[in-house]
């Protein structure tokens, strides 16, 4: 059986391949991908070559850590049966590519303690699924302490801010100001307010949530700190961070770094989509076929009003 798979040859070339999958074990299921969405953090570093060494990223290598599909093949005592809608968060099945994430591909193989199954009727929101659990555990820390103070700032209204806006919201906590730069982006905030940062007087933050990536901010947000607060970089970072040491000591500011969910946290996501308390929806702004996949890595990394690029893998189901 073979995978039709998106690989990254190199730094900003990809090409479809038809990969091999290997045979079911036990433990096992095969899953036909519908939907696969394009991170603009983790995904955006492996395509243009910058993602630490460290990581492991080495070319060809096969990307994709939010991907949807439905169990085509399960062998007799998996956990999950045939039919069932499942979140994929990677996968580890070809050989001769690296896999980093592995999930951008027409069928996977892939272990069924490591699969989510989800309901029918979510779609291509589903993507977003790990994007939802990485801006709550921001807040709740994964369930192994008590959750951290909620932002009353976030920098940044990409897909990551909205979502965080939203659960904070959803949480009941008060509405956050949310900060952003490209007027194209600053639409469509739902029971928040979303302004300029030079529109802002507001030097007093308790806790400012950063998802805009940019470490160049520190400073300028380290200012806008009430004595005692906390910056937190949320999501993917690949620069090193450099801020005044004096302006964070007159603040006694805190600084910390999330930037990966937890089971628990993805339990706690598909709860409160499940039960209508946080929305999913009007995140994603395009979808292409998986044929167009080098469009869209160019535009899902190129194009301001693309919030989220989905590519769909139906044709290959």
């Amino acid at each position: 059986m073979k995978s039709t798979a998106v690989v990254f040859d190199q730094p900003r070339q990809l090409s479809l391949q038809a990969l091999a999958l290997p045979q079911l074990q036990a433990g096992e299921v095969e899953v036909a991908v519908l939907y696969s969405g394009i991170s603009t953090g983790t995904e955006r570093i492996l395509w243009d070559g910058s993602m630490p060494a460290f990581m492991g990223s080495t070319y060809p290598l096969v990307p994709g850590y939010e991907t949807v599909g439905q169990v085509v093949k399960a062998p007799l005592g998996a956990k999950l049966k045939e039919g069932q809608t499942v979140f994929v968060p990677g996968a580890n099945c070809f050989t001769g590519v690296k896999s980093l994430f592995g999930g951008a591909a027409s069928r996977l193989v892939v272990s069924d303690q490591k699969i989510f199954p989800i309901a029918d009727q979510w779609g291509p929101d589903a993507v977003l699924l790990a994007l939802a659990a990485t801006a709550y555990h921001a807040v709740s820390g994964g369930g192994g302490q008590e959750p951290f103070a909620p932002p009353d700032l976030i920098v940044g209204h990409g897909v990551m801010g909205r979502l965080l806006a939203r659960l904070t919201v959803a949480a009941g906590f008060a509405p956050p100001t949310v900060w952003e730069t490209q007027a194209e982006r600053a639409l469509g905030a739902e029971g928040y307010t979303v302004i300029r940062p030079e529109d802002d007087d507001n030097r007093a933050y308790q806790a400012i949530y950063d998802v805009s990536g940019d470490t160049l901010l520190l400073d300028t947000l380290i200012q806008r700190i009430r004595p005692g607060g906390e910056l937190v970089l949320a999501g993917s970072l690949h620069q090193n961070l450099q801020f005044s040491t004096a302006q964070a000591v007159l603040r006694e500011a805190r600084i910390r770094l999330s930037g990966e969910w937890k089971r628990p946290d993805l339990l706690a996501i598909n709860q409160l989509v499940d039960t209508g308390q946080l929305s999913l929806k009007g995140l994603i702004t395009h979808v292409q076929t998986a044929q167009s996949a080098t469009a869209a890595y160019e535009t899902a990394f190129g194009d301001v009003a693309c919030l989220k690029m989905v590519l769909d893998w139906s044709a290959h189901a």
